[in-house]
């Protein structure tokens, strides 16, 4: 268990306590509100510490004024809050904090025989086209049966090691429950090329999906910024704090009664972006129990959202290679319900 004693100082720095260490290693100074409030110095410091693994805690050592029975550890196991928010309860600056990181836990992931649709391979890379209600990699609570396992057993020692044991050859990623064409590295090598495509906006990504409500316009773009929720951690929202540029291109391919079955381009690759960008517009991906109304469409099993198309310029050789995906039964299912209800 590594501890950190650490202050929430004037200059807008979450560091060590002044005193027991006055030359600050950087690696343990932490952003926290910028000098501007105490709102945003408890803002920063949940933002810092909350997601880094089971166990993080932070515990409020001293106030200049303390309040007996009152400063108390303010996060219970796991990250949460334990128990109802006292106002008291935020961190100010001037507060002294110890921060409680518990030590790393080495995970091995197993090859796994799990069927894979691949729709293209060679050397260095192949494109697998992933169902829906697969994790792509190992995280918590889903160490098994993931995309990564199966590609393990599949590839064997054959893959990137950039992003190491938990998600070797990973390139990107889609959600869970969104279905579709997912790009692998089986090398170092096709992996930098690959991921710098992606950084300069030159790799193609084309999904398809169907939306709540019907589209007046014949297509547009949705330009607007992505960061972490301000409430609700677990999900992404459109914000100006904290987040980076989004930009989603979408075309209308068919209206129903209710519903719009949409085509979608990815300029930018943020988390739940599509989802986010939809829902913002006032159209939410059909069947998406986070950005959705709260009554879901039961029979699809998650968002109606289908990675149809990927296309590069291939790493070793410089050939643009378009890969194409059939839609899903879940998805072609969908839509012949719609068009026989409109």
């Amino acid at each position: 268990m590594k501890g950190m004693r650490a202050c929430v100082e004037p200059n807008g720095w979450l560091g060590p306590l002044a005193g027991i260490q006055r030359h600050h290693d950087p690696a343990d100074l932490f952003p926290v509100g910028h000098g501007s409030n105490d709102q945003d110095a408890d803002q920063d410091v949940r933002q810092q510490f909350q997601g880094r693994g089971q166990g993080v805690t932070r515990q409020k050592r001293e106030r200049p004024h303390p309040r007996p029975g009152r400063d108390r550890d303010v996060f219970g196991p796991k990250g949460g809050r334990s128990g109802r928010e006292d106002p008291d309860d935020r961190v100010r600056q001037g507060d002294e904090l110890e921060i409680l990181i518990p030590d790393p836990v080495v995970l091995e992931v197993k090859p796994q025989d799990i069927p894979l649709k691949i729709a293209y391979e060679d050397d260095d890379l192949l494109v697998v086209n992933k169902p829906k209600g697969m994790v792509v990699h190992p995280a918590a609570g889903n160490y098994e049966n993931t995309l990564v396992n199966a590609l393990l057993f599949h590839c064997g020692n054959s893959l990137s090691g950039i992003n190491g044991v938990i998600r070797p050859g990973i390139v990107h990623r889609i959600d869970k429950d969104t279905s579709g064409l997912l790009i692998v590295a089986k090398n170092d090598f096709a992996h930098q090329k690959l991921a710098a495509q992606i950084k300069n906006h030159s790799f193609t990504r084309e999904y398809e999906a169907v939306v709540y409500g019907v589209l007046k316009d014949d297509g547009g773009t949705v330009d607007a910024p992505i960061g972490r929720h301000p409430a609700e951690r677990k999900k992404m929202a459109v914000t100006d704090r904290n987040s980076r540029r989004a930009v989603t291109h979408y075309q209308v391919l068919e209206r129903f009664r209710g519903f719009t079955y949409v085509r979608l381009r990815l300029e930018t690759g943020r988390t739940h972006q599509i989802r986010v960008h939809m829902a913002y517009i006032g159209h939410p991906v059909a069947g998406d129990p986070v950005y959705g109304p709260k009554k879901v469409i039961a029979s699809l099993h998650g968002q109606c959202l289908h990675a149809r198309v990927i296309g590069f310029v291939h790493p070793r050789d410089g050939r643009y290679l378009e890969i194409r995906s059939d839609l899903p039964d879940y998805f072609t299912h969908f839509l012949a319900r719609l068009r026989q209800q409109s």
